[in-house]
């Protein structure tokens, strides 16, 4: 009755509690003992635990396996070459802060937005537009103009910068057409880099933005 009774006390406990438990009760029980780590040869550690399976614990489960990537020269040799890129961050997020760092330590100044609530891209970003702050159906309706923003940011860049880059998140609500706006907006500006999150995917990618949005495809359809 005892023993039926500390079962029942230790139902859904952990595993190793429940063993401990067991020898406790069967001092000359030996199929629940802990066999002791070992050490391999090599950068894992096998572990065995009664009738568990055997598992390799690489290293990769202690240090990031992204911090082992070497794409952050691809990173900045796209980004000079293209100019205008699309990334594919995953879900969880984290991942695209190294890739902004790097830019920065190059000498990069940033201008961070969301797409979503943006308005038109063209008329945002290069030229004087109306903002009308909520009135609260109370105060009569005012329109307020701002100066561009990559102008005015640009007017404000110190002399030693490399340049401008507009990073844009949640790209994805932007039509076809604003996209191929973000991806001429570096011939209208050369100092300006543009870096739209236009999805989401398993690993940190990107593409050239005008193969996103098929100018290389009307250019060789004009050609």
């Amino acid at each position: 009755m005892a023993a039926a009774t500390a079962r029942c006390l230790y139902y859904g406990a952990p595993s190793r509690l429940r063993q401990k438990q067991h020898t406790r009760n069967n001092p000359n029980s030996t199929s629940m003992k802990v066999a002791p780590r070992k050490l391999r040869k090599g950068m894992g550690v096998r572990c065995k635990s009664g009738d568990e399976s055997e598992r390799q614990v690489n290293i990769l489960d202690f240090i990031g396996g992204d911090l082992l990537k070497p794409d952050l020269g691809r990173w900045l040799s796209d980004v000079e070459e293209h100019k205008a890129l699309a990334i594919y961050p995953p879900h969880e997020g984290g991942y695209e802060g190294r890739y902004l760092s790097r830019l920065r330590y190059q000498g990069y100044y940033f201008l961070d937005m969301s797409a979503r609530g943006l308005g038109d891209p063209e008329t945002v970003l290069t030229k004087v537009h109306p903002v009308c702050p909520a009135h609260l159906g109370k105060q009569p309706i005012a329109r307020w103009y701002f100066p561009p923003e990559v102008d005015f940011r640009l007017s404000q860049l110190p002399p030693d910068a490399k340049g401008l880059v507009v990073w844009l998140i949640e790209a994805k609500v932007l039509s076809k057409a604003e996209l191929q706006f973000l991806t001429l907006l570096p011939t209208l500006r050369p100092k300006v880099r543009v870096i739209a999150e236009c999805g989401n995917w398993r690993k940190f990618v990107w593409r050239p933005l005008k193969d996103v949005v098929g100018l290389n495809a009307d250019a060789d359809e004009g050609a």
